[in-house]
């Protein structure tokens, strides 16, 4: 027995000796390769089984997931729930995300081909379009361009979600599915954006990429906490606000005079009004089952607020890039305070919270809290604008590096 169990233990160091001369330099790997080829595990001394118990190794995607299936989750029940309504997430991947490949919209669907002899007049033309763009329409135009561009992030993101991440990176669950086809529909926006800016020329695109790269880096933590109550909630808020950004620049654009990103900004909102319903519906499914479970994550949700996705932002210099931005877009009606109570509003509407009935006593005073908090946002929201105009303060103009320090 003794001698088995100090046979298993070298066969298992001499593989893992041989691994490690995978990470070696090339002549050391070599010198090394003979004895790592004549220390495979040998069958008759170390069984497959006993190889992977006491390693913790799986040879396949399959037997991956089911590891990965036995893992204790901080909320058991809420991954219950969500597993549950999996075929429903099945339907929305194939009812509400688009086609892929040649039937779908792509970027170069909305910008100039660079392949034809007559791309520079289409060039020219949407210079000449984008050149009547105020600086400040410029600024959230951009900054709504780097939070897409921050997409990676919001991946991770959802494949924190427990029970609906991809462990393997091509699991074909419902909710890895959903994942991929969400993210394969947001990476057009960014493309299409930055390209439409670069063709523009009014920006400095090398202040921009660096603040793309800043933001990616530095991450984004929503607060989701791992649990797809809070995720669900999180994104069924926030593909509105953007869609409501997105949509309030097309205005503006077509106000100026340029019909092109006021197209751009249009099939944008609308691919983000589609993703906005399948979140809202996972939710609704959710009270289905736990209402008295997301009622609490809800309230406690909106008792702190909404952390926006670009919070981190900056180009290096500017520390208050992202409230220099945020400001700029509340004072051009892109995106204010009054939107955020409106979505609100609209969240307890669709979820229909005032009608929920079989509730616990606290989830009805969480409830009632959130059927109130709309209105209260809104009386806040309107008392601060009507405070600031009877000020009368002009408002202060900021330097954006993003359009070569002019003020916006």
């Amino acid at each position: 027995m003794m001698y088995r169990s100090q046979a298993v233990l070298g066969a298992i160091l001499a593989a893992a000796v041989g691994a490690a001369g995978a990470f070696q330099p090339r002549s050391l790997a070599r010198q090394r390769n003979s004895f790592a080829l004549g220390a495979t595990v040998d069958p008759d001394v170390v069984t497959k089984k006993e190889y992977q118990d006491i390693c913790g190794v799986q040879f396949d995607d399959q037997k991956l997931e089911e590891r990965l299936s036995r893992t204790k989750y901080l909320y058991p029940k809420h991954v219950e729930v969500i597993e549950d309504f999996s075929p429903i997430v099945d339907e929305m991947v194939d009812k509400i995300l688009l086609e892929t490949g040649a039937k779908s919209w792509q970027p170069q669907d909305y910008l100039p081909d660079m392949s034809k002899e007559e791309c520079m007049e289409e060039v020219k033309e949407l210079r000449e379009m984008a050149a009547d763009l105020p600086d400040d329409v410029l600024v959230v135009l951009i900054g709504d361009m780097v939070t897409e561009e921050a997409l990676p992030t919001y991946q991770t993101l959802l494949n924190t979600f427990e029970g609906c991440d991809d462990p393997t990176g091509t699991t074909e669950s419902p909710w890895a599915r959903w994942s991929r086809g969400w993210t394969s529909e947001e990476n057009r926006h960014g493309d299409l954006l930055n390209k439409y800016l670069y063709l523009g020329g009014r920006c400095d695109m090398r202040s921009i990429e660096v603040t793309i790269q800043h933001l990616i880096t530095s991450g984004f933590n929503p607060g989701a906490q791992k649990d797809p109550y809070r995720g669900f909630v999180y994104t069924s808020f926030q593909e509105r606000a953007t869609k409501v950004s997105h949509g309030n620049v097309g205005k503006l654009a077509r106000e100026s005079g340029d019909k092109n990103l006021s197209k751009i900004c249009a099939i944008i909102a609308g691919d983000e009004g589609r993703h906005e319903k399948a979140y809202q519906r996972f939710v609704t499914e959710i009270l289905k089952r736990d209402p008295d479970g997301l009622l609490s994550v809800f309230g406690n949700m909106m008792r702190g607020q909404i952390v926006m996705p670009a919070e981190l932002m900056t180009d290096g210099e500017d520390k208050d890039l992202y409230d220099n931005f945020s400001a700029v877009a509340q004072r051009l009606g892109v995106y204010t305070a009054l939107d955020y109570a409106e979505i609100i509003k609209h969240l307890v509407h669709t979820w229909d919270l005032e009608n929920l009935d079989g509730l616990s006593g606290e989830a009805e005073k969480e409830r009632d809290y959130l059927c109130r908090l709309p209105d209260r946002y809104r009386k806040l929201a309107e008392r601060s604008m009507n405070k600031a105009k009877k000020s009368g303060d002009e408002p202060e103009l900021k330097s954006f590096k993003w359009i070569y320090d002019r003020k916006a």
